[in-house]
């Protein structure tokens, strides 16, 4: 046997004698976790947007500016068990939290689970701080509260609301790739900041055969046509101010993070959190799987995507 017919997948994933070296086949992964759902607003002010699901990856990047991972080895027979966190609930209208995302995770024998852990929660209007996750929510309007703290290796913290008073906008939720912004601006009452902070930037990988983005942080809400702007394709988008405007959930299945509610006399609910997502890589094709993963193929590569929970079996 030799590695050329590993790779082009014609032996099964047991250690291969190469040469006078044991060559043990690996499994390159993205896990990203739900994303925490964006704050509710008051009427003066907006609701902090939603942090991204956590993110580790062995291709590209991974999350929080951490170097990428290593694979993880398998043995043939073996079955892998895959979790799919979901996204956060946005927060109610009248200053409520958003609710943090779900972790996702690959567990079986002989691996150490892999877990990444659900985004933080974005803060009401005038609720505190924002939530700890993967990547940290955005803090609400009142007092200058701090946006939550990321989880190291796999997003950012979110961002802070600058303002001491009302008629002010919130933090955006931190990214994969980027903190979340702090709110901005002086159209408020007494120069109050009145822009919400934009969401984190997220993660690009090509783990899928092709280079997508994941775990964008969500837009704060801010008050009189000024909400932030949740990162692009990535996570949710934060409310402007009027009541034709509203938040907008974070992209299924990418982690991100819901954008926050906007203020100015109708104040608005914050929007959910993304579900999140786990992708396999490997140079064999699996023995067996459940929770009907997408299979495609790249170059030598097969590829499963999971956005259900589920296992797989090499």
């Amino acid at each position: 046997m030799t590695i050329s017919s590993y790779k082009t997948g014609t032996i099964s994933p047991s250690s291969l004698l190469v040469g006078n070296a044991y060559y043990q086949p690996s499994v390159d992964y993205l896990v990203v976790a739900g994303g925490g759902g964006g704050g509710g607003a008051i009427y003066y002010l907006g609701g902090g947007g939603g942090g991204a699901g956590g993110l580790r990856c062995t291709v590209d990047a991974t999350g929080g500016g951490a170097a990428v991972e290593s694979k993880f080895p398998v043995t043939s027979g073996v079955t892998y068990t895959v979790t799919i966190g979901g996204g956060g609930n946005g927060g109610a209208s009248g200053s409520n939290n958003g609710t943090a995302g779900s972790n996702s995770s690959i567990s079986g024998t002989g691996l150490t689970t892999i877990t990444s852990t659900g985004g933080g929660l974005g803060a009401g209007g005038d609720s505190g701080g924002g939530g700890n996750g993967g990547s940290g929510g955005g803090g609400a309007a009142t007092n200058a509260f701090n946006g939550g703290t990321g989880t190291t290796g796999q997003g950012y913290a979110g961002g802070k609301a600058t303002g001491t008073a009302g008629f002010a906008g919130s933090g955006g939720g931190g990214g994969a790739g980027a903190v979340g912004g702090n709110s901005s601006g002086s159209g408020g009452t007494g120069g109050q900041p009145n822009i919400g902070g934009n969401g984190g930037a997220g993660v690009t990988t090509s783990i899928s055969g092709s280079s997508t983005a994941y775990a964008g942080g969500g837009g704060g809400g801010g008050w009189s046509n000024s909400g932030g702007n949740g990162n692009p394709g990535t996570g949710g988008t934060g409310g402007g101010g009027n009541a034709g405007l509203t938040a907008t959930a974070g992209t299924a299945n990418t982690g991100g993070g819901g954008g926050a509610g906007a203020a100015n006399d109708s104040a608005k609910a914050g929007a959910a959190g993304g579900s999140g997502v786990v992708i396999l890589r490997t140079l064999f094709a699996a023995a067996s799987t459940t929770g009907s993963p997408t299979y495609t193929t790249s170059g030598s590569y097969h590829i499963y995507k999971f956005t259900g929970s589920g296992s797989i079996t090499y």
